[in-house]
């Protein structure tokens, strides 16, 4: 028999609490025939920020831990890997993008922090 998951229903309205800025990528010319990417402040939006798990880089010499975030906004069509989100000082850069529910209604980002 064929165990089927429970649908997860998008978070309510009023748990997209925090105000979060989806930050755009801007590809400019490097002056040596490459791409340079930097990212610019675009639209502030509502979100539920969850964070889900921290991880401990695997090379021992690198700086810190991995920070990985759930965050829910509204539906916004053309956000994908190359965006993040800023919240408060800290960037967050997205690493997955779905639609739970395929109705167009939420969108759920998985964002790992970014260390300066």
């Amino acid at each position: 028999m064929r165990s089927v998951e429970p649908k997860r229903r998008p978070a309510p309205v009023g748990d997209l609490r925090s105000r979060v800025v989806l930050w755009l990528p801007q590809e400019a010319a490097d002056g040596f025939g490459g791409v340079r990417t930097t990212h610019a402040a675009g639209p502030a939006l509502w979100a539920s920020v969850i964070p889900l798990r921290s991880a401990n880089p695997p090379d021992p010499a690198a700086p810190g831990q991995s920070v990985i975030h759930r965050i829910e906004i509204r539906w916004r069509d053309g956000i994908g890997t190359g965006h993040r989100v800023g919240l408060g000082a800290r960037r967050l850069a997205i690493r997955a993008a779905f639609d739970p529910d395929e109705r167009r209604r939420r969108l759920v980002l998985l964002c790992e922090e970014i260390r300066p």
